[in-house]
């Protein structure tokens, strides 16, 4: 059956990725996305879909809002090069954008998926990361804006479930990448590849043994819409990402092999509150979502250095 989905931040990275997805599966899908990191060209795919819209809206201006089956709300910068810039911005399209959803869930009885972040965890005492952990967040530090506004992000979802019994699930996306990510995103796949592909040398901050667990984009949506569908799930939180944990040094001689570049990596100073270890405990969601990554990190590597190779 065909749904009408509202995906808030839709013309993203991974926003578009989902559009496209559930256009092809028979959806009608309306974007609402104001372009602050967000990219037409990333939509130019399925920009002229019969069933796709485009609304140029900030979701947290108030205003309308169409009566819809289901909402992701994914609309927020997610770049470390923003926290800056944009912390305001961020912390409140956390916020405020996401009271607005659930106030528009409520009215029109939508299921919706709130994307929060395994930053929730922050530089975490506990490894893996099981949902039940509460994090280990500076909230007064750079990365404060988007860590601690999604937090309480996940605390309106889950107090609007329990005064007004709305259909709210939270996703806490962990590493992903893959084509249409930002070339000066900041993250440090798209930061690699692109040093790579111009001959620089790949910046590895602090010693390079941090880690991440890296989750191509098509596995991710696949994970995003497994917590959509299911119907009465046991917890509504879920971690999605890759439980292939890899050091970032490890990472950089990957994207040097698959390059081919006479690049070296230089080494700078670790910034503020980097955390050292991430690694999701996915256990939730392979056995309530039947879901786990399938592609593994030198095959989505291939992908992603093909589409950089054709913008950078």
């Amino acid at each position: 059956m065909s749904n009408r989905i509202l995906v808030t931040g839709g013309a993203g990275f991974l926003g578009s990725h989902l559009c496209e997805y559930l256009l092809a599966e028979g959806n009608e899908v309306i974007c609402l996305d104001n372009f602050g990191s967000g990219h037409r060209d990333n939509m130019a795919q399925f920009a002229d879909h019969p069933s796709f819209t485009i609304s140029d809206r900030n979701v947290r201006i108030p205003g309308s809002l169409p009566s819809v089956d289901q909402i992701y709300h994914l609309a927020s910068r997610a770049s470390p090069a923003d926290f800056t810039d944009f912390p305001v911005n961020i912390a409140l399209a956390n916020t405020q954008g996401t009271r607005r959803l659930l106030d528009h869930a409520r009215a029109c009885d939508a299921r919706m998926v709130f994307a929060s972040t395994s930053e929730v965890y922050g530089d975490p005492k506990v490894h893996p990361q099981p949902e039940t952990y509460t994090g280990n967040v500076n909230i007064r530090g750079i990365r404060g804006c988007y860590d601690e506004s999604k937090r309480f992000g996940e605390t309106l979802t889950v107090a609007y479930k329990r005064k007004y019994n709305i259909d709210a699930r939270t996703i806490r996306i962990f590493n992903t990448y893959g084509p249409r990510m930002r070339p000066n995103d900041g993250r440090v796949v798209p930061t690699f590849v692109t040093q790579a592909l111009q001959g620089d040398d790949l910046t590895i901050y602090g010693d390079g043994e941090q880690t991440r667990s890296f989750c191509y984009v098509d596995d991710l949506v696949e994970g995003l819409t497994s917590l959509m569908r299911i119907n009465d799930p046991e917890h509504y939180v879920y971690n999605i990402g890759n439980e292939n944990e890899r050091t970032i040094k490890e990472l950089a001689h990957e994207v040097l092999d698959l390059t081919k570049t006479n690049s070296n990596i230089s080494y700078e100073p670790l910034p503020q509150d980097d955390p050292s270890q991430r690694r999701p405990d996915i256990t939730r969601a392979k056995t309530e979502l039947d879901w786990e990554p399938k592609v593994p990190l030198r095959d989505g590597l291939k992908q992603t250095i093909s589409y950089f190779e054709s913008v950078v």
